[in-house]
């Protein structure tokens, strides 16, 4: 008999900066389920990259907990996969730093990411954390060596960034860490929002109607849907001439596993309020049961804790692993617990 194949290690992850939405469901999340019986799979609550920009200590806290309950209420399986909050681990701060030292100082200002969210920055200030998040991202990924990282459009520049890293260590040290490939899977397009369907859905828009977020009661996604902003015309049609209305069929189409032009053939000659009312019935019927088990997950804060802890334990002992043969590589005296 041959040997077991072993399967690929993936790793992701979310910040908790606050309520997950559905873009973050229909995009990540509900593909993350997917894959938790083809891979060894690590999934964290990333909240060491949520401080480049400004927390409430108190917040942060409460929604890294948060998070956890709603990676477990969208279907993540503690027992076919590893849960974990990133800052309880250590060797993400560590390793990033090695690796920000192989990192050119140009490629880390060219982030486009970088550039975007600094011009955002309220006053003069922008920390270099946001400068540095590509390197730490890097060592998440590395800490663990993944094959896999499930990827948006967004950090595809940072995931080749870690990929050159990879490369660059294994290099000049020796082969060491493997070099991860986006895991890209068919699914929902981008969630857009609802008020300025051309942005992406947002946790952090001001708009109050713009992002549906998993929390969300029954009332309030019938609420923001109607109050969808769609086109001129009255043609159920994706198209980006009518980025409102492509957005409600992307939508419909990741709640119900219908192709796009099966909804248009479906829903021909309805009108945009009748077409609005439905995709929120299909979304408050996706949503429900999550948010229901969300409300009783939080209520039983041992068991969350169990989760994490169960999670840290694993994700500590791969870390230490990892990290004593970097310590081997660049010449640092080897830590006790390595």
């Amino acid at each position: 008999m041959g040997e077991k194949k072993q399967k690929p290690i993936v790793l992701t992850g979310m910040q908790p900066t606050s309520a997950i939405h559905l873009g973050n469901y229909l995009g990540a999340l509900k593909n993350w389920v997917a894959i938790q019986g083809e891979a060894d799979c690590l999934f964290f609550v990333s909240d060491m990259h949520a401080i480049t920009v400004p927390q409430d200590p108190n917040q942060l806290r409460k929604n890294s907990i948060d998070c956890t309950a709603a990676y477990l209420a969208c279907g993540l399986d503690p027992g076919n996969s590893h849960i974990f909050i990133q800052s309880q681990i250590i060797g993400h701060a560590e390793l990033a730093w090695i690796l920000g030292c192989l990192a050119p100082l140009g490629q880390l200002e060219r982030m486009t990411q970088f550039k975007d969210k600094a011009s955002r920055q309220t006053g003069e200030f922008v920390g270099a954390g946001l400068l540095y998040y590509p390197a730490l991202m890097a060592a998440d990924i590395l800490l663990y060596n993944a094959h896999l990282v499930p990827v948006g459009e967004d950090q595809r520049q940072h995931l080749e960034l870690t990929r050159d890293l990879a490369e660059k260590f294994n290099g000049i040290y020796g082969p060491l860490f493997n070099v991860p490939e986006p895991l890209i899977r068919g699914g929902c397009a981008r969630v857009m929002s609802l008020q300025n369907p051309t942005a992406k859905m947002s946790k952090s828009d001001p708009n109050s109607l713009a992002t549906v977020f998993l929390s969300d009661t029954d009332d309030q996604i019938m609420k923001k849907f109607r109050s969808a902003v769609t086109d001129s015309g009255a043609e159920i049609r994706a198209s980006d001439e009518k980025p409102g209305i492509q957005n409600l069929l992307n939508i419909l189409s990741g709640v119900c596993g219908k192709s796009i032009p099966e909804l248009e053939a479906n829903y021909a000659g309805v009108g945009y309020g009748k077409f609005k009312t439905t995709v929120a019935e299909a979304v408050i019927g996706c949503v429900r049961p999550i948010r229901e088990r969300m409300e009783t997950l939080k209520k039983d804060s041992q068991y969350l804790w169990d989760v994490l802890e169960n999670g840290r334990m694993e994700a500590q002992a791969r870390a230490n692993a990892l990290m004593a043969k970097v310590y081997g590589r660049i010449g640092f005296v080897r830590r006790a617990d390595l």
